[in-house]
C-alpha cells in the first residue's frame, strides 16, 4: 500500500472515530432532515398545490441534497476545530501526506453521510415517497448525492482552514441554512419573480435537485428553466467537479502552508 493510501486511510479512520466518540452529535444530525420531512412534507403540503403525498415526492430529493450541502458547515467546523486547537500543527510535525488529511476528513464525512441518509430515505418510504423511476437511475442519483456531498464538503475544509476561530466557523456554517432556501429544493422556482428565479436556479443544490426528481421519477425536468436545472444531470456534475477541482487543491495547500 502506498504511503499517501496508507495516510489516507489513517485519516479517515481518525475522522470516524471522532464521530463515533460524539454520539449525540451525530444522532441529531440525522435526525434533523426526518423532522423537516415530517414538518416540510405535512405543513407546507397542505397549503401548496401539490398536496399530501405528491408535495412529499418533490420534497424528498431536495432535502437529500439540502443535506448533503449540509456538509459545507461540517467541513468547516472540524477543520477549524482541528486548525484552532493545534491539532493540524501536530499533523504537520509528522511524516504525513499533506493531502492526506483534508481527503481523509473529506472522505469520512462521505462515509458518515451515506449511513446518516438511511433513516431519511426510510422515513420518506413511510410517508409514501417512492422511486419510479429505473434502479439505474437510483443509483446514479445516489452517485450525484454523494458526488455533491463531497464537494461541499471541501469547499468547507478550506473555510474552516482559512477562518480564524471555531465561532466565526460556526456562525459562518450555520448561515449556510439559508442555502437550500435558494432553490428549489422546498418549493417550485416557477413562481419567483424573475431576477430570484434566476438566482435560485444557478444555485448547484437546484440543479442536483432536479436531477435526483428526475432520476428518481419523482417530478419532470422543467423545459423553461435555467440550463443547469433545464440539464439537471450535466449541471450536477459541471457543478460538483467543478467545485472539487477548485476546493480541493486549494484546502491541500492551505493545510501544508503553516500559520
Amino acid at each position: 500500500m502506498s504511503t499517501f493510501a496508507y495516510d489516507g486511510l489513517t485519516m479517515t479512520g481518525r475522522q470516524l472515530r471522532r464521530v463515533r466518540n460524539n454520539p449525540g452529535l451525530a444522532v441529531l444530525t440525522q435526525l434533523m432532515p426526518v423532522n423537516m420531512l415530517l414538518f416540510f412534507g405535512y405543513v407546507f403540503g397542505s397549503a401548496l398545490a401539490m398536496p399530501g403525498r405528491e408535495y412529499r415526492s418533490f420534497l424528498v430529493p431536495g432535502l437529500l441534497v439540502a443535506t448533503a450541502a449540509g456538509g459545507l458547515m461540517t467541513g468547516m467546523f472540524q477543520a477549524a476545530q482541528d486548525t484552532h486547537r493545534g491539532v493540524m500543527d501536530r499533523f504537520r510535525t509528522m511524516p504525513v501526506s499533506r493531502a492526506a488529511v483534508p481527503l481523509g476528513q473529506a472522505v469520512a464525512d462521505l462515509v458518515v453521510t451515506a449511513v446518516g441518509t438511511v433513516p431519511l430515505l426510510l422515513t420518506a418510504l413511510a410517508v409514501g415517497w417512492r422511486v419510479e423511476g429505473s434502479p439505474a437511475g437510483a443509483v446514479g442519483a445516489v452517485g450525484l448525492l454523494l458526488l455533491f456531498r463531497f464537494a461541499c464538503t471541501c469547499a468547507g475544509i478550506l473555510l474552516g482552514l482559512l477562518s480564524r476561530s471555531e465561532d466565526a466557523a460556526g456562525q459562518l456554517g450555520a448561515s449556510s441554512f439559508v442555502l437550500p432556501l435558494l432553490s428549489n429544493a422546498y418549493l417550485p422556482t416557477d413562481g419567483l419573480p424573475g431576477w430570484l428565479r434566476a438566482l435560485a436556479e444557478w444555485n448547484p443544490i437546484s440543479a442536483v435537485t432536479t436531477a435526483l426528481r428526475d432520476l428518481f421519477g419523482n417530478a419532470p425536468v422543467p423545459a423553461d428553466a435555467a440550463w443547469p436545472v433545464a440539464h439537471p444531470v450535466a449541471g450536477s456534475l459541471l457543478w460538483s467537479l467543478g467545485l472539487i477541482a477548485l476546493f480541493l487543491p486549494l484546502a491541500v495547500g492551505r493545510y501544508a502552508r503553516a500559520e
